[in-house]
């Protein structure tokens, strides 16, 4: 589609069809014609510098309009984060747009600056272009002042500042006046810092070793025969996700993209939940890539040697942060027009005893796996005993649950579970210590609470187990029954549960979360990773060839660069929810794992 230079509404971003780019400090959505649409710095829970995505004003982009405009295609440069928009004029002129934040190794660490690139270049023909550079700097919506040198412009809102560095014709960027492009143009945006060389020349550089630092990271992981690319573009995504500095994982980039449309069901996911962090570390594991674990760790480990008490939090900020206070962001009027927007996460006071199970989880791996350089040790192994007792005491008390309830408490089965798993994986760790009664002594607590949940969780009347202790309805979260060890697959309880859930909360090819009404109402879009917690399923109880037609109907949902967000209207396909989720790029990475043919057998 063609927009004319003074059409400064025709391309908003109208849906989740975004690339994102990152270096594991920062990240920002760029929409199919190459708008900058989205991105927070320094950090990715900072103010957004561009926040057009969820605002309906003339500001908070960036965007680089063609002139005569006719195609567009966009594409990921072969594994890496390095994003490419090619747009096509009338007179076949193609331009490329190519976008990066820089990341590789350099002087013995990871180069990840606050930095987005921008390189226009010419692949043929003489484009014509128009851009608007216009940043929003804060949760106002308005444009900042600016201050302007001979090849930079500077936006100034209160303490943030952001410098825009090119070797475009500034004057025409700044007027918003067309101009031919003839050769290769650089934007970096980034700190207020002078660039000691040729931007051009920079750029050229950033973008050859951050290249390079992508396709090395992407030949060192350990992908199933099939689906490889998807599964690829899945564990960059996962990886961007990881904020390096302190080893946290957020949960999506992006805040307030509804669940459904004009739900009121908008919450800011930039922080870090201790249970997806596990989840998405667990899944690049399987994959070999380690560090990002092992970033993660260090994380839990801080965030336990701050808790007095050994309570924790369902989240956390990035940086530590146990307060994160939620507000409304009013000046901005949300995805579509769909506000609130919210800034930060109420749910961080919530008491949720999954957490318990979740942290014991992934520390578990420290004491077993070779590649790591640091070892789990008695250390470490006596600040988890300390949470495995916490669980012990808390496993049937009631809580908010996976789904973070704001307005009711039950005993959660899958918060009981979790418990369990804490004390049944502290059962595990002993013998490499030499604590062999510490080992019997979990052995017996995990024991006990399984007994006492498969008592209290099973209904004879619903046949199956139940979301709560007593319940009768069905959640999704028990479809991991067997991936947490908790029972067998081929147990005639979890088949029956696994069926039961199917006929309750199956729409279609998707899967509630849950189908019962909640603070805002009855749900109204499936939850992707439980359609991928209910294809692993599928798949373990001897289904096999189901859930490898449900996991190619996934696949075909997502969109076109390859990435998932957190909720699909199971009626039309459309995505909702904040974008990208690692939930659910986690559930297509254990999917493919689960269900391909090895290489052995392809080959």
């Amino acid at each position: 589609m063609a927009h004319s230079p003074s059409d400064d509404t025709a391309t908003r971003a109208l849906d989740l069809e975004l690339g994102v780019i990152g270096n594991c400090q920062i990240a920002a959505l760029i929409d199919p014609e190459a708008a900058l649409v989205w991105a927070c710095l320094p950090r990715f829970d900072a103010q957004p510098a561009f926040s057009s995505l969820v605002d309906n004003t003339e500001h908070g982009h960036f965007r680089i309009r063609l002139q005569d405009q006719c195609d567009t295609t966009q594409y990921y440069r072969h594994n890496t984060a390095v994003l490419c928009t090619e747009l096509t004029d009338r007179s076949g002129g193609v331009l490329r747009i190519v976008d990066f934040c820089p990341r590789f190794r350099q002087y013995g660490r990871y180069y990840r600056p606050v930095m987005i690139i921008r390189r226009l270049e010419v692949v043929r023909g003489n484009p014509v272009v128009v851009t608007q550079l216009r940043p929003s700097m804060g949760w106002d919506a308005s444009q900042p002042p600016t201050t302007r040198g001979s090849n930079h412009v500077r936006y100034l809102r209160q303490d943030q500042v952001l410098r825009v560095t090119t070797d475009a014709p500034l004057t025409h960027v700044l007027d918003e006046a067309p101009f031919m492009v003839d050769r290769t143009m650089t934007f970096v945006l980034g700190p207020d810092e002078s660039i000691k060389e040729a931007v051009e020349t920079m750029g050229r550089r950033f973008e050859e070793l951050t290249q390079s630092y992508w396709r090395d990271w992407a030949r060192s992981l350990a992908i199933p025969f099939e689906w490889q690319r998807e599964v690829i573009r899945a564990a960059i995504t996962l990886k961007l996700s990881a904020f390096e500095d302190t080893g946290a994982v957020i949960a999506a980039f992006t805040t307030s993209i509804p669940e459904a449309a004009n739900s009121g069901r908008n919450w800011d996911y930039r922080y870090c939940w201790l249970r997806d962090a596990y989840f998405t570390v667990h899944a690049l594991n399987r994959l070999g890539a380690t560090r990002t674990m092992e970033g993660f760790l260090r994380y839990i480990i801080n965030l336990v040697a701050a808790t007095g008490d050994n309570r924790l939090q369902p989240l956390y900020g990035i940086g530590g942060e146990q307060r994160i206070d939620e507000y409304s962001a009013d000046a901005l009027a949300g995805y579509r027009g769909m506000g609130p927007v919210r800034v930060g996460n109420a749910a961080y006071h919530q008491v949720q005893h999954d957490v318990y199970g979740t942290v014991v989880l992934a520390a578990t791996q420290a004491f077993f796996d070779q590649r790591l350089e640091r070892r789990g040790d008695k250390a470490l192994y006596h600040r988890l005993c300390a949470l495995g007792e916490q669980a012990a005491r808390v496993y049937d008390q009631p809580d908010a649950g996976i789904w973070e309830y704001r307005g009711r408490e039950r005993v959660h089965t899958y918060s009981a579970m979790m418990c369990w798993a804490a004390c049944d994986r502290l059962h595990r760790i002993p013998h490499l210590l030499d604590l062999d009664a510490d080992a019997r002594r979990w052995a017996e607590e995990a024991e006990r609470m399984h007994a006492d949940i498969c008592q209290q969780a099973w209904s004879e009347s619903a046949g199956a187990f139940t979301e709560s202790f007593g319940g009768q309805s069905m959640d999704a979260s028990l479809l991991l029954m067997h991936e947490l060890g908790f029972i067998a697959a081929d147990d005639p309880r979890f088949i029956a549960t696994v069926e039961a859930i199917e006929r309750q909360l199956r729409r279609g090819d998707h899967l509630f979360r849950y189908a019962a009404e909640d603070d805002f109402g009855l749900p109204e879009n499936a939850f992707n990773i439980c359609t991928f917690w209910f294809i692993d399923a599928l798949a373990a109880i001897g289904r096999g060839e189901e859930a490898r037609r449900l996991f190619d109907n996934m696949l075909a949902h997502r969109t076109k660069l390859g990435l998932l967000s957190e909720d699909l209207n199971p009626e039309t396909g459309e995505l909702w929810g904040n974008f990208p989720q690692t939930y659910s790029m986690v559930g297509l990475i254990n999917a493919a794992t689960r269900l391909s043919r090895t290489w052995e057998e392809a080959l």
